[in-house]
């Protein structure tokens, strides 16, 4: 007699996110399932240091990642980027089989309450989303193509995974960079120039070569993985963070921020002062140097920096802006044709990444980890399955 199906859910501890577990629960909707809901068994999604991010900044104001997929007390459920089956609905707008692609849990199923479904897909009205940003809410409707062969389809789906929510912040990074006119700088310095969004952004400041906005772009890297970035071909110069102090501090120049490492930042605003003409905070790919670090009780606060005040960027604000700019189809087809120059870039031979396939909550947790801790290769992109062979 064989077991009855579990439903599967990668939680980590909100105060230490290295700390995850596995628990285990009845499949959603096996029961049967209230009006105007479906059930999504979750196929793959992929794991970047981004989702490091999203952890780090669950609680931030205005981001709020863990009021998308709540857990019990003092533990979190990351989100994720994926495709999912629907496998239950009594809502009249999704049927089972459909597929999704959208903000997923680390988890083998999501309940989900559908508002507006239609041909495009949907947006979750949960009343514990409400509020919360529509780029992450909505689950975009994926059309099988009969004519199409199963293991490119897996490439296409993977590569979306992995790139098309980091492109789409460095394409907006961009955009908002030169629609500021780089706040009068010339050079923008990128830290964690390894990761995929800095090497995105890296990318498109680079299509500017030899134009009127063109700047010089350096990649600050950890010593490992300068050689790496170096061979990206995206970065004017790269230096390791231990020579940050190697930049000409006269130039005026914008600062990306995709580290989040505090200490980083101080040294970089006290070395460039005044030419610092703006901080733009996006990531914390060294998330413990930055806001998981943990002043000790009673020390005083940190020193007013020199120069400007790091700010944060949401690109689903930027996104709301440039469609309102440009309308929701010239936003798509700008978009699209700079995702394909990138992509160009990643596939073939001697392309900038290489997919790394995994299955089960173990291989979630294995690599969760190793992202925590800042272990993930550069040229690595991981996709995962959350259900067992």
């Amino acid at each position: 007699m064989s077991a009855a199906p579990v439903a599967l859910d990668v939680q980590v501890r909100r105060a230490d996110l290295r700390d995850a577990r596995v628990v285990e629960g009845p499949v959603p909707g096996a029961t049967g399932l209230e009006p105007g809901r479906a059930v999504l068994r979750v196929e793959r999604f992929a794991l970047t240091a981004n989702n490091v991010t999203y952890g780090v900044c669950g609680d931030v104001p205005g981001l709020e990642y863990w009021r998308f997929f709540p857990a019990p007390d003092g533990w979190g459920r990351v989100p994720v980027w994926g495709f999912a089956t629907a496998v239950a609905s009594t809502h009249p707008g999704v049927a089972v089989g459909d597929r999704f692609y959208g903000f997923l849990p680390m988890s083998t199923h999501l309940v989900v309450e559908p508002d507006a479904a239609g041909p495009q897909g949907f947006a979750d009205a949960a009343a514990h989303r409400r509020g919360l940003s529509p780029v992450y809410n909505t689950y975009v409707r994926v059309r099988a193509r009969p004519d199409e062969d199963p293991a490119q389809r897996d490439a296409s789906e993977a590569e979306a995974m992995l790139l098309r929510p980091l492109f789409t912040t460095a394409f907006l990074i961009d955009d908002f960079l030169a629609d500021e006119h780089f706040f009068g700088a010339s050079r923008v310095v990128v830290a964690s120039a390894s990761s995929k969004t800095a090497y995105a952004t890296a990318f498109l400041l680079a299509r500017r070569r030899g134009t009127p906005q063109s700047v010089e772009v350096v990649g600050l890297t950890s010593p490992g993985n300068v050689g790496f970035v170096a061979r990206l071909g995206c970065y004017d110069r790269v230096l390791a963070y231990p020579d940050a102090e190697r930049l000409e501090a006269g130039v005026p120049t914008v600062y990306v921020d995709m580290s989040g490492d505090a200490g980083l930042r101080e040294r970089v605003h006290r070395h460039l002062g005044d030419a610092l003409r703006h901080d733009c905070a996006v990531g914390l790919a060294r998330w413990e140097d930055g806001a998981g670090r943990r002043r000790g009780a009673g020390a005083p606060p940190p020193a007013p920096l020199p120069g400007p005040k790091p700010a944060m960027f949401f690109a689903p604000a930027r996104w709301t802006k440039r469609e309102a700019d440009w309308g929701a189809a010239g936003f798509a087809s700008r978009q699209a044709e700079a995702r394909d120059a990138f992509s160009a870039k990643l596939r073939g031979d001697g392309g900038w990444m290489t997919v790394v396939e995994g299955r089960g909550p173990g291989d979630v947790v294995r690599v969760w980890r190793e992202l925590v801790d800042g272990r993930g290769r550069p040229e690595q992109g991981h996709v995962l399955a959350p259900e067992p062979a």
